[in-house]
């Protein structure tokens, strides 16, 4: 990570960390731009602007390596299931945010294309559990595995700590997400 070599909170030639008021009336301000809003929300939200845009365009070549008729929407729903196992399709769109149709929508998807399979549900014969196959557990593996190393190569400069404490606070803005 960049370092604070001054203590101002100047990362990079970037100010964040004041809290002084930003400017008055003007162009671009307005609701969240004027006085008293904090700089480290507007710098929080630039940044993860630029950061959301890299993960979609990167969810979509993910996607795509896994299957090239893979949806980049679905690519998160192979993430679940490889790390919590089966799980109903009800519970997967509750986890990712959308509705039963647009799940089901994704599932059937998915299930064209071999990667994932549905079982009935032990515990209720009207409910359905949906996995990963074993092609879509190998391939879905394979990408993710590619891209825990294009991680270590660029987080590579980056002290274990920092990228520890990124993935708490990751973590943290995922779960209060969810709320």
């Amino acid at each position: 990570m960049r370092e604070d070599v001054n203590g101002e909170g100047n990362l990079g030639g970037q100010r964040v960390g004041s809290t002084t008021p930003g400017p008055g009336p003007g162009p671009g301000s307005g609701p969240g731009t004027g006085p008293g809003v904090e700089r480290e929300f507007l710098a929080l939200e630039r940044e993860l602007t630029v950061f959301l845009r890299r993960a979609r365009a990167n969810s979509g070549e993910m996607a795509r390596e896994v299957h090239p008729d893979l949806e980049s929407s679905a690519y998160g729903l192979l993430v679940r299931l490889d790390e919590c196992g089966r799980q109903r399709a009800t519970e997967l769109a509750a986890y990712i945010g959308v509705g039963k149709a647009t799940m089901s929508r994704q599932l059937r998807a998915l299930e064209e294309l071999g990667l994932v399979a549905r079982e009935p549900d032990p515990a209720d014969g009207r409910a359905w559990l949906v996995h990963l196959t074993d092609e879509g557990g190998a391939r879905f593996r394979s990408v993710r595995e590619a891209r825990r190393a294009r991680y270590v190569r660029e987080l590579g400069a980056w002290d274990r700590t920092e990228v520890a404490e990124l993935a708490r606070l990751l973590h943290q803005l995922n779960l209060g997400m969810e709320k």
